[in-house]
């Protein structure tokens, strides 16, 4: 059994992490760990922590940006430990798991980790549909990377054991592919355009803010790839009928 899901962690500062998260997705039958930008990679520690699962970790794929590790991705998921004020949708391991499995049923679904003093930067976090919260002592709320991976691959595992009938479970109904990263912002690029062309400024006081708020508000409606082609549409609509307005000569 092997469950297509990717893993994606940040920046690892500890190759005994790496190591030991390896170990974690090969008990739970996930085989896709990608590394973005690891600070030692490879290391002896690394390899030592994988415990019977090296060829795992000899597989892994390494990245030096974000962008490329989600390549291709549908639903992309981001851990979090702190409150955001981005709006995002928050979801805790046993729904995140549910929905990953069933949108990976139609394109492949990334999660990612953080580095592990800081977590996933606002920047990282453009690129996420969702985030995925995992419940602790409030008095004591700091995850190892590799805890943190563990209890969502246990997840995960469960939820491919309900979709394939194995064990029984409430499950969500079928989700719809979405849209990619990829797709996501060549639709951000096109509609920049578009804004600039009719005008159509940031009014707040600082005037800078408009393109980060248009973001979290489709990040919310997660949009699926229909239905960024139908906002493009619109938008082209608008150019050709702007430039047909316009008189010759």
């Amino acid at each position: 059994m092997s469950i297509p899901i990717r893993i994606v962690l940040v920046e690892t500062s500890h190759p005994g992490n790496i190591g030991a998260v390896a170990r974690a997705l090969k008990n739970m039958a996930l085989e896709q760990l990608v590394l973005v930008n690891p600070k030692q990679f490879p290391h002896a520690e690394a390899s030592a922590r994988a415990s019977g699962a090296e060829d795992l970790l000899n597989a892994a794929r390494v990245t030096h940006d974000l962008k490329s590790a989600l390549e291709g991705c549908g639903l992309v998921l981001a851990t979090t430990s702190r409150e955001r004020d981005q709006n995002f949708r928050v979801l805790d391991p046993r729904a995140a798991a549910l929905t990953a499995v069933e949108h990976a049923e139609r394109a492949p679904v990334a999660i990612m980790f953080g580095a592990e003093r800081t977590g996933l930067t606002n920047q990282e976090l453009r690129y996420a549909h969702a985030l995925l919260a995992i419940p602790a002592n409030p008095a004591y709320p700091s995850l190892n990377v590799a805890m943190a991976v563990q209890i969502v691959a246990y997840e995960i595992m469960c939820a491919w054991l309900v979709r394939a009938g194995e064990i029984p479970r409430a499950i969500a109904s079928p989700a719809v592919a979405l849209a990619s990263p990829e797709e996501l912002d060549r639709l951000y690029e096109h509609l920049g355009q578009v804004l600039e062309e009719i005008d159509f400024r940031d009014r707040t006081q600082s005037g800078t803010h408009l393109m980060n708020r248009i973001r979290r508000m489709l990040q919310r409606a997660e949009p699926d790839l229909n239905e960024v082609h139908i906002l493009r549409g619109i938008l082209t609509a608008i150019q050709q009928r702007r430039r047909r307005a316009v008189p010759h000569g």
